[in-house]
């Protein structure tokens, strides 16, 4: 270590050999004190956050050991070290969020991991088979309340980026059915994932007939430290060409099963798999934490705030009529004053671009309304088409199948290569 500091350990190994193992090899080092033994998970997370140690030795197969609790650890400022046994790799235990991952039995590096002097370990290696471990890119689609477009936004920018043209028309009154196929092994795969904890509906809007959520379904695996780049694409089938699909919950109330801690490691191994992934975010940026008193409780905005703080370029929406500009213009606040650092590089498009809601020169006066009262000078603006957009709607299409002369559909292809530009594929 850099300084001699006292280290205060809490201990929470279920085998009582190990524990009392662990107990006698730390208590016996200079400047190592075992402060408590924790016979479970709550004892051990309450005693961090009382602030009684600066290290926490846990076994891997701690009932309830998983993200949120490790996150709750290394929040109340301690380091924590993972005991590997057999039932637990050292992989799941790293993709936990573990600082330290040590062998049963392996005192000399539990000493050395206790104090701080071995190595953190690294996230599990992935298999990204057509990124050949390059990082694929993050794009967050959000925007105000109000029915921006968002949803819309994000399924047609998806499909954009990943070159979807037109196909055959199909028999109506067919829904369209996922399939799982095997992981893509080109770069130009784009994943859409549905991230919205209110109004959940790139499902219905795609016309998809599963109704398990794939995000809630991807986060529960991270949750456990098993979600690699295969489990992803498991829960991502491809409903497009080059296009595969997280899907949302499926209900409001299902909200707690998106946790930030784990979507944060979700949307880590979306970089892995696709080159691009576009995720449609709820329109609220409060941090919950700050309305209520129970800190801890699951945060219904959280799915939202890791989008962002994981994106690398925000696309954000706003509607083309008065009421949609100043909620444009306040929303664009909201953002940078969001409880996550968000990045710098954002794009705003403004949806239904109509003369008959704005009035003559639509398009000129939005850009000089957003440059007088928002101070933003680069807008991309896709034009409204209620027949072509309807159509989609109806047929659970994207414009690129049944409506490819859409004004719409040349603008948000317009907002594909704007996002190219800002942020050029890997």
């Amino acid at each position: 270590m850099s300084e001699e500091r006292m280290v205060t350990v809490l201990v929470a190994v279920r085998v009582p050999e190990e524990e009392a193992a662990a107990v006698t090899v730390l208590g016996a080092q200079p400047l190592v004190n075992v402060a408590r033994r924790c016979a479970e998970l709550t004892e051990l997370l309450a005693a961090a956050e009382a602030g009684a140690g600066t290290a926490a030795v846990v076994s891997g197969d701690l009932p309830g050991l998983d993200r949120d609790a490790v996150a709750r650890l290394r929040g109340a400022g301690l380091r924590v070290v993972a005991i590997e046994d057999p039932t637990t790799s050292a992989e799941r235990l790293a993709g936990l969020g573990c600082d330290v991952v040590v062998a049963e039995g392996d005192a000399e590096n539990l000493v050395a991991a206790v104090r701080g002097d071995a190595p953190d370990v690294a996230a599990p290696a992935a298999l990204t088979p057509e990124l050949e471990g390059r990082p694929g890119t993050v794009i967050a689609v959000w925007g105000p309340a109000g029915s921006p477009g968002r949803t819309t936004t994000a399924i047609e920018l998806a499909a954009a980026l990943a070159g979807v043209g037109a196909v055959a028309p199909r028999r109506s009154g067919l829904l369209r059915r996922s399939h799982p196929g095997p992981p893509p092994h080109e770069a130009s795969t784009v994943l859409l994932a549905d991230a919205d904890t209110y109004a959940s509906s790139v499902t219905s809007r795609l016309g998809l007939l599963d109704d398990a959520p794939g995000l809630a379904a991807a986060a529960r695996a991270a949750g456990q430290g098993a979600l690699d780049v295969v489990t992803l694409a498991g829960h991502s089938p491809v409903v497009l060409p080059g296009v595969r699909v997280l899907t949302g919950i499926t209900r409001a109330s299902r909200w707690p099963e998106l946790p930030a801690t784990s979507l944060d490691m979700v949307f880590q191994r979306c970089r892995e798999l696709a080159a691009w992934t576009v995720v449609d975010c709820g329109p609220v940026l409060e941090a919950d934490e700050l309305l209520m008193y129970d800190t801890r409780a699951p945060q219904r905005n959280g799915a939202t705030l890791s989008a962002l703080q994981a994106a690398d370029l925000v696309v954000v929406v706003g509607g083309a009529d008065p009421v949609g500009l100043q909620r444009l213009v306040r929303g664009l606040e909201d953002l940078r004053d969001a409880a996550v650092p968000v990045p710098a590089a954002r794009l705003v498009v403004v949806n239904r671009v109509r003369d008959s809601a704005i009035g003559r020169h639509a398009e000129s006066q939005i850009r000089d309304a957003l440059a007088r009262y928002a101070g933003v000078d680069d807008v991309h603006l896709v034009p409204d088409d209620p027949v072509g957009l309807d159509a989609a709607l109806l047929a659970g299409r994207v414009l690129a199948e049944c409506a490819p002369a859409s004004p719409a559909r040349v603008g948000f292809s317009g907002l594909a290569a704007r996002v190219r530009e800002l942020v050029p594929a890997v």
